[in-house]
């Protein structure tokens, strides 16, 4: 029989969810999650440009083409928020496995679970288009970077990995040194950028997707634990982020997208440098000073479930949104081009962006009910504890399965055509970290 919880639609089981919601729980950082994976999915549909010139297909980006647009990236690259909401969200898990007496292990299993499955069926149906594109002859000039591109929300999730990986270290930093353990992060992501930009040490800066992500995952925790001070001094953390930011982009050498721009020798996210840590205040302060009116306003039941409804399909949302991108510019090229011969930055383009974003919306929305399952995990019972150096050498494996896919796309010269290896790593590591792939009936 089909059960009560079954027969609600998605947004009267929203709703279901929301008048449960106890009054202890922090409305505010789901919204946040919520609003900023609105922001980033929409700032992807819109930065990419795929369009046909003298009968070839062009992958660009509004951003070379309206330089002006580079300012917008100030507000629409939301990574910072993430890692902000990822500190507080870790910080109560933490605590709470800490006082059921769990050890570091419980914890991160369950954590690398919620965060590994859902990325597998992504990653498995780009192996099956990777293969038949190879059967049919594809070009691999073009799906290298469409696959690539199509991949690129996995990024995140490599660096976040690793940075809830370190939790309990940047937690009992906290604990001894407080807002100081921030300032630390800080001090050694500005020795990280002096030695790139002054001592022509490119290689160092990949270490700052430690220092730079891990600050800004402490202001989270500080957020949790009350160490941000009120909504004052929080305005004074988003003015001192936002003097910061100006002052790197018209002072150094930063320039001043947010986001990688085409063509531009220095990028302020691939390695992430000291504007993102700058970007991170700024922001951080501004949205944390703005909690507690936003908060009244969450307590409207229609409102909250809509919060509830989106974080309930966000990773689903993300991982797909690009992939989507993708596909129908695929399918629009098929049609004979329709809608990718306007070019980029025009008038005309900038009109016709509405319909092509509730174009893509509609089949993004049209794929969650497929996928969603992978996301929405029923609690795993008497499970033998995993090892944690299984648990690491899974998530050593993942991310470095994923980061070389995101770098690197699908296709390879041999029999499949694809980068078997590096599409079978994240795979192994999620076998090793005890990820359920497929629910057993």
């Amino acid at each position: 029989m089909t059960s009560e919880k079954e027969k609600r639609n998605a947004w009267q089981q929203a709703l279901h969810l929301a008048e449960q919601t106890p009054e202890s729980r922090n409305r505010y950082v789901d919204f946040l999650r919520a609003f900023s994976i609105i922001i980033v999915i929409f700032g992807h549909w819109l930065v990419v440009a795929f369009y046909i010139k003298d009968g070839e297909i062009l992958l660009l980006d509004i951003l070379s083409i309206s330089p002006w647009t580079q300012w917008l990236t100030w507000i629409v690259q939301v990574m910072p928020i993430f890692f902000i909401v990822g500190g507080f969200s870790n910080s109560i898990s933490w605590q709470s496995a800490q006082k059921r007496g769990d050890g570091y292990n419980t914890w991160l299993a369950a954590r690398l679970r919620r965060l590994i499955t859902p990325v597998l069926p992504v990653l498995f149906i780009w192996a099956i288009i990777g293969i038949i594109a190879n059967l049919f002859g594809a070009d691999k000039s073009i799906l290298q970077p469409a696959s690539a591109f199509a991949l690129l929300p996995a990024w995140f999730l490599v660096v976040y990995i690793v940075v809830i990986s370190l939790v309990p270290l940047v937690y009992r930093a906290w604990e001894r040194f407080k807002i100081g353990s921030f300032w630390m992060l800080v001090a050694a992501a500005i020795l990280i950028d002096g030695i790139v930009f002054l001592l022509n040490g490119k290689a160092f800066g990949w270490v700052n997707y430690v220092f730079v992500w891990v600050a800004v995952h402490q202001l989270g925790v500080a957020w949790q634990a009350g160490g941000m001070g009120d909504a004052r001094s929080k305005i004074l953390w988003a003015l001192g982020g936002l003097a910061a930011l100006i002052a790197l982009v018209t002072l150094g050498p930063y320039p001043i997208s947010m986001v990688s721009v085409q063509g531009e020798e220095i990028s302020n996210t691939l390695p992430p440098n000291l504007t993102m840590l700058a970007l991170g205040v700024f922001q951080g302060g501004l949205l944390l000073s703005l909690e507690k009116p936003i908060r009244k306003w969450l307590d409207n039941l229609k409102v909250w479930a809509a919060t509830v409804l989106v974080n309930g399909m966000i990773m689903t949302l993300f991982l797909w949104h690009v992939t989507v991108l993708v596909l129908v510019t695929g399918l629009a090229l098929a049609l004979g081009g329709i809608g990718l011969r306007i070019a980029p930055g025009t008038s005309a383009w900038w009109l016709t962006r509405p319909i092509w974003i509730l174009t893509l919306s509609v089949i993004l929305l049209t794929l969650v009910p497929i996928f969603l399952r992978f996301e929405r995990l029923r609690t795993q019972k008497n499970i033998a504890p995993i090892p944690t150096w299984r648990l690491l050498l899974g998530a050593l494996l993942f991310c470095y399965g994923l980061a070389s896919l995101t770098l690197n796309g699908i296709p390879a010269d041999n029999f499949l055509g694809i980068r078997f290896a590096e599409l079978a790593m994240p795979f192994i590591g999620a076998v090793l970290a005890g990820v359920v792939v497929f629910k057993k009936k």
